[in-house]
């Protein structure tokens, strides 16, 4: 193990025990040791005086197989980190109260359920201001800091005992509609607002405003505290809920924004007759007006996010980006309520922008190669995260005219001991005239005499942007610095480039995107520098159903692959799979639709159908908490490649859902990862 590994090993362990940033010295490979010692930031927030940063850093301990997230505070203009809890198990959630004189955050009681908490700025007096039976996801305040929403849970399926008392051991869900599952999770509870009254340490009077409401709020699997937005006065209260349940839930994408009347418990839809999702409600400074994203069709869960607003005294709506051609992740508010501060894909990257509300001109703010998340509006610009394909967030800070300097630098010390690999734009022409992105990440110390093995990289969604994403399992810079060339193409579905470009997708899956992959793969193997004899393709997801079908397409492209959670046989995963409105939209219908083209061209051209004509090696992973993918697709896969007398090898994670989270089986996952290309694309090495 070389250097740079063991100290970053060691700190891995230190780091999860709540030390502060790691440092690191010396020369070395950004390897899998690395990759796990780094300190991952979330949670940005600024102090009401925008003076100070309070967020957190996560480290792994690979020994405890867990992760553990402290609190730092920092000021805007840059310096050293200050921790401020040093707990063994993770704060979240955090947000200033008081002016800026204590935090509150979520943490676990003495049982193991997540409650809210407050403490001073300094991490002192620590107090537990929540109770709440079976603790809570998430908490939002009142500008007037008197009342807040927390995020509780519902008994929601009917189990056994319920059916017959006599039985009270019995395990067997007792299910009469979809949505019984939801991506790991067997549906038996939902979420649902409580909303309390809040004396400055203690929570109390919570009442379920969605009482008896069979519905989710907010909705699962990804809903939080962004799903709500108090009004300025404090008496009202906006939430996101998609009002349907089972087989009507199964096949909507169609939420709404309703305002709930604290004095009165009245309820009323603002958004009735808007068909898509409507989300993120934010009120203006002013509270005269409320900002949601609003997509347009009901099914369509990638559809284009519109920023909407309406005024609240009259119900206008109006769309504020209808003249502009990309989605939106998210935005917040400028504090003086004349424009909004936006993230979203454009041209390969993750970009920030602002829109004048009067006269919605927008501007470009950030130009660097590199995305960025999350928005803490200040008087004059906003505190931001940035990261790359090279390394992880920081928090910086971007000023209203474009000015960007750096807030934290956790990992710099490590990074400065570390060659690192580069990345490359380059535009490639597809097999229908047009031009596409594609990112070539090369190895560090690129030598263009030598020759290198390859990896074509496959997203995943399909719909999910190949920006300037990092990722801990997908770590394209991981995947060069072990030596290969990866090919990272915006192939047709990808968000960034407009909206055809982004809806080509839709019903077309073994179309134009995998022509898209073949041309990318093309064009970079035609490259000196790029051994054609020794290209591997790799993804998950979609990115793994694409893996499937270029197995049975490559024409001898390809020397090894290797698929993650990746639909196999698309008749079994259309009726396997949970959120119907997905399949329903992306394969065009289902199956036994005979008149349907759409849905009979996504089925006959499922992997499965292909198998025949499969000739390299093939590695499939899963987990079987995966109810989105189901775990057999990949046994499926697996099993066909080993009766079809291909060299095939396949791990199941009992633990895992369709990512891999916890610390060792992270590790293990590229361990195998790596251990598989380097046989089959590194020969000479083995």
């Amino acid at each position: 193990m070389n250097k740079i590994a063991m100290t970053a090993s060691a700190l891995l362990l230190a780091g999860a025990a709540g030390s502060a940033p790691a440092t690191a010295a010396g020369n070395g490979t950004f390897d899998i040791d690395v990759l796990e010692s780094l300190g991952r930031i979330s949670g940005q927030t600024v102090s009401p005086d925008g003076k100070t940063v309070l967020f957190g850093i996560g480290y792994e301990d690979l020994a405890e197989n867990k992760s553990n997230t402290d609190l730092y505070v920092v000021p805007v203009k840059g310096g050293t980190p200050v921790r401020i809890t040093d707990t063994p198990k993770s704060e979240s959630g955090a947000v200033w109260i008081d002016g800026g004189s204590r935090i509150a955050f979520l943490y676990p009681d003495a049982d193991g359920n997540m409650q809210m908490w407050t403490m001073k700025a300094d991490g002192s007096e620590r107090t537990q201001a929540t109770e709440h039976p079976g603790g809570i996801d998430g908490f939002l305040l009142s500008p007037d800091a008197a009342r807040v929403v927390v995020i509780g849970h519902v008994k929601y399926a009917r189990s056994a005992g319920d059916l017959y008392p006599d039985l009270p051991k019995a395990t067997g869900r007792v299910i009469d509609d979809l949505m019984y599952k939801h991506w790991d999770e067997w549906v038996t509870e939902i979420p649902h607002p409580f909303v309390g009254t809040f004396d400055g340490s203690k929570v109390s009077d919570l009442s379920d405003i969605m009482s008896d409401e069979p519905f989710e709020a907010p909705m699962k699997p990804f809903g939080g505290v962004e799903s709500f937005a108090w009004s300025r006065d404090s008496k009202s209260l906006v939430y996101v809920s998609r009002k349907k349940t089972g087989l009507e839930y199964a096949i909507s994408t169609n939420s709404d924004l309703y305002l709930y009347d604290l004095a009165t418990g009245t309820t009323r839809n603002l958004t009735e007759g808007m068909e898509g999702y409507d989300t993120m409600p934010a009120f203006s400074p002013d509270g005269k007006t409320l900002a949601w994203l609003s997509m347009e069709h009901d099914g369509y869960e990638s559809d284009r996010n519109r920023l909407f607003l309406m005024d609240m005294a009259s119900g206008e709506k109006k769309d504020i980006t209808a003249d502009w051609d990309y989605t939106i992740d998210e935005f917040a508010w400028a504090p003086d309520g004349r424009s909004i501060y936006f993230i979203a894909p454009k041209d390969g990257v993750i970009p920030v922008f602002s829109i004048n509300v009067a006269d919605r001109k927008i501007n470009q703010l950030t130009t660097e190669q590199a995305d960025f998340t999350s928005l803490s509006p200040l008087a004059d610009g906003v505190v931001t995260m940035k990261h790359s394909m090279l390394r992880p967030n920081e928090v910086m800070h971007l000023t209203a005219k474009g000015k960007l300097s750096a807030v934290t630098d956790v990992n710099g010390a490590i990074y400065a001991g570390l060659d690192m690999p580069s990345v490359e734009r380059r535009m490639v022409p597809t097999t229908d005239g047009k031009e596409m992105l594609v990112w070539v990440v090369k190895p560090p110390k690129f030598d263009a005499a030598a020759k290198y093995p390859a990896l074509l990289y496959c997203q995943g969604g399909p719909q999910q942007p190949v920006s300037q994403f990092w990722s801990y399992r997908w770590n394209l810079a991981l995947m060069a610095a072990n030596g290969y060339v990866v090919i990272a193409p915006n192939r047709r579905g990808l968000p960034g480039f407009g909206t055809e470009w982004n809806a080509q997708i839709s019903k077309d899956y073994p179309g134009q995107n995998m022509q898209d992959y073949l041309a990318a793969v093309d064009a970079l193997r035609a490259e000196p520098w790029i051994d054609s004899e020794r290209i591997g393709a790799t993804g998950a997801s979609y990115g793994g159903f694409s893996v499937y079908y270029l197995a049975g397409i490559h024409e001898g492209r390809f020397a090894a692959l290797l698929a993650h959670a990746g639909i196999f046989n698309m008749e079994a995963q259309y009726l396997e799979t949970e959120e119907m409105w997905f399949a329903n939209w992306d394969m065009g219908g289902a199956y036994w639709e005979k008149d349907n083209a759409a849905a009979q061209r996504t089925f006959a051209n499922s992997p499965h159908r292909l198998v025949d004509k499969w000739t390299c090696p093939i590695m499939v992973s899963h987990g079987e908490y995966d109810y989105r993918i189901l775990a057999s697709q990949g046994m499926a896969a697996f099993n066909a490649a080993k009766l079809r007398g291909i060299p095939a090898e396949m791990v199941i994670f009992p633990d895992e859902n369709h990512w891999i989270l916890k610390p060792q089986n992270a590790v293990l996952w590229q361990r195998l990862f790596f251990r598989w290309f380097d046989r089959w694309l590194k020969p000479a090495q083995n």
